[in-house]
């Protein structure tokens, strides 16, 4: 993806906003409230058309300054027969950054309040996806950062209104061109709406090719005119509701807390089964885990997901009181000059806001552990540790009506049934009985006949806990070719080993001294006179996939794939869900993925571009394509 050029906040007559990129204004001069209500909710016959709905979705092309989606929302908040769930997709080119956002947002004072939680949940501007939960969730904010002429074929949503505010067709034409309307045209639900305050003859005509009847009404003030419209097709609904909302998740891991979490929020009624006795026993079980993303210059899959993940799980976080974690910043060092080279052109070439990445060098990550390193590195000064099984805790007993948790329930097998799914124990007693079930158990998820087919491997992890004093003292999470965690819980964290085809839930005492070795490569001296024979820590065994990403999604009937085959062509088996293969990094996947799971469950627009939902396919491993491709278990990073 292209670098983001962030918007700069002018002003010109009546304090209007203007675009010097674009020689445009945001919004009418004379009166942007009433102009946004005027043509964009009355164009496209609001709120009248949300109202006894579940949900409702509006696209708009233009976010600029949050205008018409604060009306959208204050108008949704004051009915009170409103939909219980709306969605608002919106792109931005140049978003602002939150200074600037903040000083335009008082101009309307009528939007004060809705404007403080905007930008309180405001994104870190780095291009893609970011979905923000406000009013409680039931407001859901897409902001889509890039260029909407090419990101509308990244969005997957089933679209009611069309909020079409572009700058000028003149000075803006390619978000008015024939080819666009097009696009909109595809993610168009039956019955879709859109308004808009141009009426240009060739925007008519463009709307008009793409299967929308358009009419003229009257502007806003000084203009004479604007135009409304409606979807022509009457093309069947490919994005039905679920007609009951009920889910089996299976395991209480984080990621079956989290998505157990993320269905409650939006209404639905969650049975989640844990073999243990508590939550987060599994691979989830470490004292702490590590919070950030994984850059690369090229800003490729792995780190488009992982910056998602992370943005996700921080704002997860915030509304997670009782979890435990530390923004305390995570320092990734570089192994030696080349990679130093490698990081320091990825920060360049990325142009990430310096709140989330930051190249330093050896003298500043020096100062900053307070002792001597040989090499610069990655710097993540709102990254941290996240302690998982308080997580786990937090996000299930967050909707205490909605959310059924069974301890000591070790699910034996599935049994699909004429309306949905059983758990069954080993002595055939039915645990819980639902239309849905969500795989979530982690390494345990081959073990069942529906998952024998899936390849991800088990592979064993050891950490070793130090006690206080015997280390030098750390502030920040340390990375290089092993971990150390500030002190937590009068123990310090580090790690972690890394086997497969190894099944001893026994500590070894070779990876207490490997785990040792590991940080002293980085830290000369750390941990000098411990005797890692009187150590101890902890044994998990992480689901990991072949490409390293997680398995997020409708399960596939587990029937090889022809060489023609598609995702969209592959049978799934009705009913049954996946939450798999987080490998070593269900801190940073975990809430990104339940959103996803949620999203596609309830046929709501994605909170990921199409390619990367189609990366998290379990559906992958069935094509040909996908196998061949498969790279080997070798990374640790």
């Amino acid at each position: 993806m292209e670098k983001l050029q962030p918007a700069r906040l002018e002003l010109v007559a009546y304090d209007t906003p203007y675009s010097a990129t674009y020689d445009d204004v945001y919004h009418s001069a004379l009166g942007g409230p009433a102009q946004a209500r005027h043509v964009f909710l009355a164009g496209n016959d609001l709120p009248q058309r949300w109202q006894g709905r579940h949900r409702f979705v509006i696209l708009e092309t233009g976010f600029g300054l949050g205008l018409s989606f604060l009306a959208a929302w204050q108008a949704w908040r004051a009915d009170p027969q409103r939909c219980q769930r709306l969605h608002f997709i919106s792109f931005e080119k140049h978003p602002f950054a939150l200074a600037d956002l903040i000083s335009a947002q008082t101009a309307w004072p009528e939007f004060a309040e809705l404007a403080a939680e905007l930008q309180r949940h405001w994104p870190a501007l780095t291009p893609g996806l970011h979905r923000l939960y406000l009013n409680g969730g039931q407001v859901i904010l897409t902001l889509v950062f890039g260029d909407a002429a090419t990101q509308i074929r990244a969005v997957d949503a089933s679209v009611d209104a069309f909020f079409l505010d572009g700058f000028s067709p003149v000075k803006n034409p390619e978000l008015w061109s024939p080819h666009f309307c097009k696009a909109l045209s595809r993610l168009a639900a039956p019955g879709a709406t859109l308004a808009t305050w141009t009426v240009a003859g060739h925007v008519r005509q463009a709307l008009k090719d793409a299967e929308f009847t358009v009419e003229k009404r009257p502007g806003f003030a000084g203009k004479r005119q604007m135009l409304a419209g409606h979807l022509r097709s009457r093309r069947p609904d490919r994005f039905p509701e679920p007609s009951e909302r009920r889910a089996i998740v299976i395991g209480a891991g984080i990621a079956g807390s989290t998505t157990a979490h993320r269905l409650a929020a939006a209404g639905w009624q969650v049975t989640v089964l844990e073999q243990a006795a508590a939550p987060g026993q599994g691979a989830s079980s470490n004292l702490a885990g590590m919070l950030r993303p994984l850059p690369s210059a090229d800003d490729n899959r792995l780190s488009r997901l992982t910056r998602a993940g992370f943005l996700a799980s921080r704002a997860l976080l915030a509304d997670l009181p009782a979890a435990r974690w530390s923004p305390c910043g995570v320092l990734h060092l570089a192994r030696e000059a080349v990679h130093e080279a490698q990081q320091r052109r990825a920060v360049e070439q990325l142009g990430w806001p310096p709140e989330l990445l930051q190249f330093i060098d050896r003298d500043a990550a020096s100062r900053l552990l307070g002792q001597p390193v040989a090499n610069g590195g990655w710097w993540f000064p709102n990254g941290g540790w996240v302690q998982p099984p308080s997580v786990c805790q937090a996000a299930l007993a967050a909707f205490p009506e909605q959310i059924t948790v069974h301890f000591n329930a070790a699910v034996d097998r599935l049994e699909k049934t004429k309306t949905g799914w059983r758990a069954l124990a080993a002595d055939g007693a039915v645990l819980a009985e639902a239309p849905v079930v969500v795989m979530a158990s982690g390494a345990a998820a081959p073990r069942f006949e529906q998952f024998a087919w899936l390849p991800q491997r088990s592979a064993r992890g050891q950490v070793t806990h130090l006690p206080t004093g015997l280390t030098p003292p750390l502030d920040v999470v340390l990375f290089q070719v092993g971990y150390a965690m500030p002190v937590v819980d009068g123990m310090q964290l580090i790690g972690a080993s890394l086997s497969y085809d190894n099944d001893d839930t026994a500590e070894h005492l070779v990876d207490h001294r490997d785990n040792l070795a590991r940080l002293r490569l980085t830290l000369p001296g750390f941990g000098d006179g411990i005797d890692p024979a009187g150590l101890s820590g902890r044994v998990g065994f992480r689901p990991m996939s072949p490409d390293r990403l997680p398995i997020v999604g409708p399960v596939p009937e587990p029937v090889a794939a022809g060489s023609n085959s598609r995702l969209h062509d592959l049978a799934r088996q009705p009913g049954l869900w996946c939450v798999q293969g987080f490998g070593a990094r269900g801190i940073v996947w975990s809430a990104l993925m339940a959103d996803l799971l949620l999203s596609q469950l309830e046929n709501e627009p994605l909170p990921l571009e199409r390619d990367l939902v189609d990366a998290l396919d379990p559906g992958r491993f069935l094509l040909k394509a996908a196998r061949t491709a498969a790279p080997e278990f070798t990374d640790r990073s």
